[in-house]
């Protein structure tokens, strides 16, 4: 079937909406291929006709321009015909892991209130009064249009992405993303990574991860084709990621050692150019072992969190020669390092990493507390800044160097989690009474300590259930009563140095 695809008038000048940046990779990039899964390839034109059904779908179940609608499909062309869809029908997007418990999505539907619910076959828990309805709305195939329709005028301003992150509160906040600021930021990181209309990017990664979802909007920008590869990872990784053309690797570390450990039983050489590593440091003898896993590509460092997407990109191999490095500022963004007083502080010295510019999200849905404490005044006064939390220096030439996290806020095979965020989720394990968590140790190992008369096996089985084997802690100890100090408040420290068995 020949795709018929509405068209509307180039805007002129520089996409400040998601939609308008599909609407451009159509017409620049349309029969080149844009999405592969297990199931085929859609072309750039195709997925444009796909998103135009998925509106028209959409306003048939009843929704309306600012409703929100919630994702738990698996990757693949209907995700980013869904996503597209929604957008264009002038709605957002709440992604959310298909494998998600029922604990995650009650959360999520009572706090986002979506109107629909699209989900390729598992039930989805009623909460909060959200009009949840269950669609795939492709199953049919794309329609083509019989004439060209007018499309939904999407605002700048307007919510595109409503991303939950762990934060200082229980339970996962939404991130509201309005299109300007995405766009921006994946203008802003396609110029420092420079993917190719021959690229082929090969993603692992979750695409309810920022890191992973933002994967599409940067091949949409350079007209690069995106590889969702089905089902888990396995010995055959490389091979297939070979078969399959890849040139660019964004990875985690986890990622990246688990493919180096692949490749001692395959070591044929592959076509990537590049790796991007974020979510956790890759460096010393780990991020060797991956470059030797891919001789000839680049390692390019980078740092950033979902509230601003990006904060920093190193030039390609800049860790070889300046150690410890994530990069240099976004292109139009501010950095400083500022001291307990919020204000900056010369090169070398520490402090609390700031980002400024117009990359900064709109704050958290529901929590006004949380917005004011992580969102504030730029330290050069000149718009809104997001307050890390993150530790770090500048070098004299701009360098940024993260040192470390100064709250509970971590991240865990990549996953960025709080100490009470998995203290409610071991609350709600059925026989727990008490629980405490800590960031994980040296080692990066994460524990958990329960006052139950489960097993400890049977607490972390039941924490999986409710996080994801991926977000759940890999120890848990099971006490009769918590430590306390003399104020009364859970004495951690006792916890990491077994101080509660004396």
């Amino acid at each position: 079937m020949t795709d018929v695809v509405p068209t509307t008038p180039a805007a002129p000048g520089i996409p400040v909406d998601l939609v308008a940046v599909l609407d451009r990779a159509a017409r620049l990039h349309g029969p080149r291929p844009a999405v592969r899964d297990a199931f085929g390839s859609w072309t750039w034109s195709r997925l444009s006709a796909a998103s135009w059904t998925v509106a028209r779908r959409l306003a048939e179940h009843g929704v309306e321009p600012g409703g929100r609608v919630l994702s738990v499909l698996p990757p693949g062309r209907e995700f980013a015909a869904l996503l597209f869809g929604v957008l264009r029908a002038g709605c957002s997007l709440v992604p959310a892991r298909p494998a998600s418990s029922d604990f995650e999505l009650s959360h999520l539907l009572a706090d986002a209130r979506p109107v629909l619910v699209a989900t390729a076959d598992r039930p989805v828990p009623a909460a909060g009064g959200a009009a949840v309805r269950v669609s795939t709305l492709l199953r049919d195939g794309v329609r083509p249009a019989a004439a060209p329709e007018p499309r939904h005028q999407v605002g700048a301003s307007d919510e595109a992405l409503l991303l939950y992150t762990s934060g200082s509160t229980g339970r996962p906040k939404g991130i509201v993303c309005p299109h300007r600021a995405v766009v921006f930021a994946a203008r802003a990181i396609a110029e420092r990574l420079g993917y190719q209309p021959q690229d082929v990017v090969w993603n692992r990664l979750p695409l309810s991860f920022d890191y992973g979802l933002y994967q599409l909007f940067l091949c949409a920008l350079a007209g690069a084709e995106l590889v969702l590869p089905p089902g888990e990872m396995s010995a055959g990784e490389l091979a297939r990621l070979r078969e399959g053309g890849a040139t660019v690797l964004p990875l985690v570390p986890a990622l990246g050692v688990t493919l180096a450990r692949l490749a001692r039983r395959d070591p044929r050489p592959t076509r990537v150019r590049l790796l991007t590593n974020t979510g956790a440091a890759l460096v010393g003898a780990d991020a060797a072992r991956v470059r030797a896993v891919f001789p000839g590509s680049s390692l390019v460092c980078m740092y950033g969190m979902t509230e601003c997407k990006r904060i920093t990109i190193a030039d390609p191999d800049e860790d070889l020669t300046h150690p410890g490095t994530v990069g240099r500022a976004l292109p139009g963004t501010r950095l400083f390092v500022v001291n307990e007083h919020g204000r900056p502080q010369p090169p070398g010295t520490a402090g609390q990493i700031v980002s400024a510019g117009p990359h900064v999200m709109a704050g958290y849905r529901n929590a006004p507390e949380e917005t004011a404490h992580r969102f504030g005044p730029a330290p050069d006064g000149d718009g809104t800044a997001v307050y890390t939390g993150d530790t770090g220096r500048i070098d004299p030439d701009g360098r940024l160097y993260f040192l470390g996290r100064s709250d509970d806020i971590f991240k865990h095979r990549g996953w960025r989690m709080s100490t009470l965020e998995l203290e409610t989720a071991l609350l709600d394990v059925p026989g727990v009474r008490a629980a405490a968590t800590a960031p994980p140790d040296a080692a990066g190992v994460l524990t958990v300590w329960a006052v139950t008369d489960l097993a400890a096996h049977e607490v972390l089985r039941a924490l999986v259930e409710r996080l994801g084997a991926a977000r759940a802690p890999d120890r848990c100890v099971v006490l009769a009563e918590l430590p306390r100090t003399a104020h009364g408040k859970v004495d951690r420290v006792a916890l990491r140095t077994g101080g509660w068995q004396r």
